[in-house]
């Protein structure tokens, strides 16, 4: 067995096999309304030598028994718990500014829960990224929107553009009362995923870029100071 897997810890891409995965499983049934439940327990160890942090799963599901009298699932988990860490959040560098990542794991942290809350929050993580790395403050978020439009690449503000929409959903009601439109956990995810992205390319890359010069810039330093030692 062998999956590709991404450290939420260290961002560590990896192949997992049998060295670093363990699973378990307890069903039990105790008379209760649902019939027999499953829960299945696992456990992945990062392989990367500088970390080796694990993460710990649990997934609900349904069960039944079939004809040979094996359990099954019946579909997909019915729950799923993110123990460690606790929630489906990847760990970014102390740089970024706190209250974003505190919108970004709280989003994390309550997606299933409640997908709603889930995209407003990602609503507010995203002005928030857009106020403190575009130096961009307006009335509204719409309005913050449109002031980055020329600074990223089209599909890139489309995506932003969405997310504001979706986030809306939970942020303000509808003004027929009785109309609900719900936010699945899927869509949830998506926020989330691109929330990811623009941490990604707009605090982690730049700060790659700048250690990457300094190091050009320390080498030439080092080079300057040899030579002027010779002389």
């Amino acid at each position: 067995m062998s999956f590709s897997w991404c450290c939420p810890f260290c961002s560590h891409n990896a192949t997992i096999g049998n060295d670093n995965y363990s699973s378990e499983v307890f069903k039990f049934d105790d008379n209760n309304k649902y019939g027999y439940q499953f829960i299945n327990v696992e456990t992945i160890t990062c392989p990367n030598p500088k970390c080796k942090e694990y993460t710990l799963t649990l997934s609900l599901y349904d069960h039944r028994v079939t004809i040979s009298g094996h359990f099954e699932p019946v579909s997909k988990p019915k729950k799923i718990f993110h123990l460690i860490p606790a929630a489906e959040a990847k760990i970014f560098p102390n740089y970024i500014p706190a209250p974003i990542i505190a919108d970004y794991n709280e989003a994390c942290l309550i997606r299933d829960l409640s997908p709603k809350a889930s995209a407003t929050l990602a609503r507010r993580c995203l002005q928030g990224m857009i106020r403190n790395f575009w130096r961009i403050k307006e009335d509204r978020l719409i309005n913050e929107i449109d002031a980055i439009k020329n600074k990223v690449d089209p599909t890139t503000w489309k995506a932003i553009d969405a997310v504001r929409q979706i986030g809306n959903i939970g942020a303000h009601m509808e003004k027929d009362i009785d109309l609900i439109i719900d936010v699945e956990p899927d869509e949830a995810k998506l926020l989330i995923v691109l929330i990811e992205t623009l941490i990604n390319d707009w605090y982690v890359v730049r700060q790659k870029r700048k250690e990457s010069m300094e190091e050009v810039i320390n080498a030439a330093r080092i080079k300057k100071e040899k030579k002027n030692n010779k002389s």
